[in-house]
């Protein structure tokens, strides 16, 4: 117990705490713009980011990794929040952690496997388009000063870090926030604020449970929502965990990280809170600050709220210029820009996939639904080209009567047609031999075309013998063929 202890939570404290502060700093602006993109008070994201990044330090599987309130979850919260309202937000951010817990239990974190990479970077482009999108109301029908206190806020965010010394200790968001809103403060500009779009919280958070009335109504309103957010939840935590153990060299336990974001989004619905997951960006500014263990995340959740609920006057006085100016960056920051010149030397089928996932969810506004179509692409074009790994030769005996054929390669609904055509049923021949050591069969598909080919070369009076069938493709054969059952003929033809 003391030594798993030390492994994960005292093995790097010096690292862990000073990456804690750097990414509770770089949380609050982030926590916040998220609120105004689902459209609640920025409250509800910073008790959300508080809570989620707290209880997944205790409860997670991957130590390092920052889960908080994410631009992700709050774009599928959009049409919630403006049809229903925030209790109808929390209940669904209840119902979003049992389905994650629920998706722990049945070991659904391996599932990650098939997802591939061009699918993942589908999903980051898209992710970042969609943030940047949402930033476009607070640019619009705005005065001269917005654009300027933008544009200055980006300046800021990409030069500071080339400061000499101080650069690269403070996080350049951080400055741009201070700097921007200090310039308000002192010209006192009339552009909207923090303040302008809700309360900020001024007191720890309480329990609160969600007043909704318990329907199969509120049921029905809620649960297309909740698995939304459990998915791209998820999917965004996995591939998260699978950045973070590509960078750190170690392992994670995928299906505890699922249960783990359930129990932390079931908290902080609890709290008030909005439902959240890993964050792409914040874990890779945690782990480049040093941090590898589960107290940065506790540090990070806890100072954030600290932060807020003591020093909210200031909070609220932060032009929202200079948080458009932070989502920018983060949205540029997300985009993979190598996917742009990489679409010239990579395979058609993989820009396609990659491609068909940015669209459907840029359209859609739902993650989920990109992953959904990119994962069914890929696996087509998989199978298509699996499919073409498939060859057939014969040879014939010196007085005509056996052929010989011999089959190497993939037999399942992709190839079953091209393994039949393979087979001359007219010729006559007194035995056909059909070597398969070189074969699998997959699917019941390839069992049918297996049956088609030996009962037509039967029915025109030919011996076929099969052999060599491996012990995998042999059960499935025994199971589902019937062409060396009685009276094959007639199930192959449905009398």
């Amino acid at each position: 117990m003391l030594q798993s202890l030390k492994n994960t939570w005292l093995f790097n404290i010096r690292g862990d705490v000073l990456a804690g502060l750097v990414v509770a700093l770089a949380l609050i602006p982030e926590a916040i713009a998220f609120s105004i993109i689902a459209g609640v008070d920025p409250k509800v994201g910073l008790y959300a980011s508080f809570c989620i990044a707290v209880v997944i330090a205790f409860v997670g599987g991957r130590p390092g990794m920052i889960s908080a309130a994410t631009g992700a979850m709050a774009l599928v919260m959009v049409t919630l929040v403006r049809d229903h309202g925030l209790q109808y937000l929390l209940a669904a951010t209840l119902l979003t952690g049992l389905l994650q817990i629920g998706a722990g239990y049945l070991k659904l974190g391996s599932l990650m496997r098939f997802v591939s990479r061009s699918v993942v970077t589908g999903f980051v482009n898209a992710l970042a388009i969609l943030i940047f999108m949402a930033q476009l109301p607070e640019l619009t029908n705005v005065s001269w000063h917005v654009y300027a206190m933008t544009a200055a806020g980006l300046g800021i965010i990409y030069l500071f870090p080339y400061v000499p010394k101080i650069g690269k200790l403070i996080p350049s968001p951080l400055v741009c926030i201070l700097a921007m809103t200090a310039v308000a403060m002192t010209l006192g500009l009339d552009i909207r604020t923090v303040g302008d779009m809700g309360e900020l919280p001024d007191t720890l958070p309480i329990f609160l449970w969600p007043q909704v009335p318990l329907t199969f109504e509120t049921l029905a309103i809620i649960f297309p929502y909740a698995a939304a957010l459990a998915v791209v939840g998820l999917l965004e935590s996995m591939m998260t965990a699978t950045i973070v153990d590509d960078l750190t060299d170690t392992g994670s336990d995928k299906n505890r990280e699922c249960k783990g974001q359930g129990v932390a989004n079931i908290a902080s619905g609890l709290l008030g809170g909005m439902a959240g997951c890993a964050m792409i960006g914040q874990s890779v500014i945690n782990v480049k600050s040093g941090g590898r263990g589960r107290l940065s995340c506790l540090v990070a959740g806890s100072v954030l709220l600290l932060m807020v609920v003591f020093l909210s006057d200031w909070v609220s006085q932060i032009p929202m210029a200079a948080l458009v100016a932070v989502m920018i960056m983060v949205s540029i920051g997300t985009f993979s820009w190598d996917s742009l010149r990489n679409l010239k030397s990579f395979p058609l089928s993989t820009n396609l996939v990659m491609l068909a996932t940015v669209a459907v969810t840029v359209y859609s506004h739902n993650l989920a639904y990109g992953v959904l179509v990119g994962v069914l692409l890929a696996a087509l074009f998989f199978a298509n080209k699996i499919g073409h790994f498939l060859y057939v030769d014969s040879a014939v005996d010196n007085d005509g009567s056996l052929r010989s054929y011999r089959v190497v390669g993939q037999v399942f609904f992709a190839s079953a047609d091209q393994f039949t055509a393979a087979f001359d049923f007219k010729e006559a021949l007194d035995k056909v031999v059909i070597d398969l050591s070189r074969a699998h069969f997959w699917d019941i598909t390839a069992v049918a075309a297996l049956d088609k080919v030996v009962l037509k070369l039967r029915r025109e009076g030919t011996e076929v013998e099969v052999l060599g069938l491996n012990e995998a493709s042999a059960t499935i054969v025994d199971r589902f063929g019937v062409h060396d059952k009685p009276d094959a003929v007639d199930q192959l033809m449905g009398h």
